[in-house]
């Protein structure tokens, strides 16, 4: 976990609070997804409208109860709690992660595998989105669905509540993780301990079911009714949605306050309401219409579903944020085009909010909510994102733990063999639901994998072009002295933001071959964000004289914590004048910005709608002049001509 060093003098009992309070805002955060899961799970398995109907009959649900148990056992506990989430990159976990991770161990060898590896992740980063997208449909739903239980006549009421209690939702997220997850925490735990104690209460009408936790049971009903269980299985994997969102949260609150999280409360609270779920069933196969809100007295139902609909936020709030972290990790990997991303946290680094994902999310939910209209519709479109998404991370982790701790290929081979093997069985059924929903998911995942890797190509492409009509920085500066006599030089100071020091800025080469001109003082000036919160102001800026100390050009390299404001003015205002080859007129410089205006040219650099996508979704790149905090009156874009 990413977190601000202990101050001296804190005491261990400090700690302990400080480790409480995280493992909290985990529960908040982190864990709503698949703790809401009993709400549905069950329910869904015995729907007697699904296509392929599984019979409500004693061995039918011991042999379901034994399967959600240790599929979440197996998935969960094991392929992430216990094994995924030990491999990250910086703190941050997920599918992105991942791939960062192989690009980076495997360069130079494997390079084949690692390429294919690597575009599997990309598709499985692009399913998340369509998880992102289904879990608050389909939570929020299933929730005020509960309704009906209460009062059928409120039925009416549940798309418009559902559609209220979404929108907002994402209109608090730019408050931050951690201010969501103080409030959301305490609900998660009251709503752990709730379903953990009615699920003790149907436990205690048919006791017997506790023998479903054997994992002979779960073995009997796959060898003996395989084809009910198989089919069974696309309802039973939303046991364990959102498993891929504690990896992904990671970063947001570090591995061991999500393994205390899951081990200590939310694994127990489940297996118990699933047990109880199951027995209220055997007693009476008539509860199959609503298993997890009949097991509450008739007097709790209503406060039942309102916890409930608290619960469900909290977890569409686990794949938001997860959302944000893969949105993030995109764009730095170069598969999506820089977005604006606010840091919330002072202490951890992996807490964002990005307002182009939170919107875009926004819209797509509330359409899936108006476009189903119930939970039961979104179910199977829900297993597909779930079970594709689960299967490429544990491909990608064996991949990787191999390049990490060189694990023998012996032993690599029989986890790998175990765990995808489940992995692949769950996805089989799923894709026997495709006609009833699961297409949804997959058209998600292909659109964002093609948008991506489109972006990446398209991106790969402008830079090349870029570099070779920038040329080198070096060499620039020496035409600049040799083009003295032909170039004017005016009084003032303009300031080049460039991506580096390497190739010159191409505003400043177009205001020498175009204009002519040079001002007295030049700064070319490039960015870099480090991996702390802030950068003390003594070390925020660096200066090269680029090889002459008396032409008036030099770079200067700015340095900011992911918490600090780019603030370009106010870095430039700590330069010593000396070091700057004389005092910078801040108050009255140009700011120059290159911007780089993309069209669709002859070389056949990538399809024409390919050309056509890379281009549009260049149009929501941030706008670098806002984010640097430079004055409006006093910056130029000069633009540039590229051809993709």
């Amino acid at each position: 976990m990413t977190s601000r060093q202990q101050e001296p003098g804190h005491t261990a009992g400090a700690r302990d609070v400080v480790r409480l309070a995280v493992i909290v805002g985990a529960l908040g955060v982190v864990f709503g997804d698949i703790g809401t899961s009993p709400i549905y799970t069950m329910q869904t398995v015995f729907n007697p409208a699904d296509p392929h109907p599984v019979p409500v009959s004693i061995d039918n649900v011991f042999g379901v109860v034994s399967l959600i148990f240790w599929s979440v056992m197996i998935i969960v506990t094991v392929t992430y709690i216990l094994l995924a989430m030990r491999v990250d990159n910086q703190g941050e976990g997920g599918i992105m992660a991942l791939i960062t991770l192989l690009r980076r161990w495997s360069s130079g060898r494997g390079g084949k595998v690692a390429a294919v590896l690597a575009a599997l992740g990309i598709f499985g980063a692009a399913l998340f989105f369509g998880d992102s997208m289904i879990t608050p449909a389909i939570s929020v739903l299933s929730a005020i669905e509960g309704l009906k239980i209460v009062n059928p006549d409120l039925e009416p009421a549940i798309i418009p509540v559902t559609a209220v209690i979404i929108v907002a939702l994402f209109m608090v997220q730019r408050r931050g993780t951690a201010a969501v997850g103080r409030v959301f925490g305490p609900i998660m735990i009251a709503w752990f301990l709730v379903i953990a104690v009615f699920g003790i209460a149907g436990i205690t009408h048919h006791p017997d079911i506790l023998k479903a936790l054997s994992p002979t049971y779960a073995l009997s009903f796959l060898s003996q009714h395989f084809g009910i269980a198989f089919f069974a299985l696309a309802a039973i994997v939303l046991s364990v949605t959102g498993a891929e969102a504690l990896y992904a949260d990671m970063g947001h609150f570090g591995r061991m306050a999500i393994t205390y999280g899951w081990l200590g409360l939310v694994l127990p609270a489940c297996v118990l309401s699933y047990l109880g779920q199951g027995a209220l069933i055997l007693e009476d196969n008539a509860n199959i219409s609503s298993p997890f809100f009949l097991l509450a007295p008739g007097w709790a139902r209503l406060p039942l579903v309102v916890l409930a609909t608290a619960a469900t936020v909290i977890a569409s709030q686990a794949v938001i944020t997860g959302a944000y972290s893969v949105a993030s990790q995109a764009a730095q990997l170069g598969y999506l085009p820089r977005l604006r991303i606010a840091h919330t946290s002072e202490s951890t680094m992996g807490q964002i909010y990005v307002p182009w994902i939170n919107w875009l999310l926004m819209v797509s939910v509330l359409t899936l909510v108006f476009a189903f209209q119930t939970s039961a519709a979104l179910a199977y479109a829900f297993g597909m994102a779930v079970t594709g998404t689960i299967t490429i991370t544990t491909l990608l982790f064996f991949y990787v733990a191999r390049l990490k701790w060189g694990t023998p290929w012996w032993l690599l081979g029989t986890g790998a063999a175990l765990l995808l093997g489940v992995d692949l069985l769950f996805v089989a059924a799923n894709l026997t639901k495709l006609v009833h929903g699961a297409w949804l998911p997959l058209l998600i995942g292909l659109t964002a994998f093609t948008i991506m890797t489109t972006w990446q190509k398209g991106r790969q492409v402008v830079t090349a072009e870029r570099e070779r009509t920038e040329g080198t920085l070096p060499e620039f500066v020496e035409q600049l002295r040799e083009s003295r006599a032909t170039t004017a030089t005016v009084p003032g100071t303009a300031i080049f933001l460039n991506r580096g020091k390497q190739t010159a800025p191409l505003a400043l080469r177009a205001n020498l071959e175009h204009n002519h001109v040079r001002h007295e003082h030049v700064v070319i000036m490039s960015l870099e964000t480090d991996t702390v919160p802030y950068v003390p102001a003594d070390e925020r800026v660096t200066v090269d004289d680029l090889g002459y100390a008396d032409d008036g050009i030099t770079h200067v390299t700015a340095r900011f914590g992911y918490m600090d404001s780019p603030d370009v003015p106010a870095a430039l205002r700590t330069l010593d004048p000396a070091a700057t080859e004389g005092p910078l007129d801040l108050d009255n410089a140009t700011y120059f910005l290159s911007k780089i205006e993309l069209r669709r040219g002859p070389a056949p650099t990538m399809a024409n709608w390919r050309k056509r996508l890379f281009i549009a979704t260049s149009y929501i790149t941030a706008d670098a002049a806002a984010h640097f905090g430079l004055p409006r009156d006093r910056t130029i874009i000069m633009g540039s001509h590229i051809d993709v």
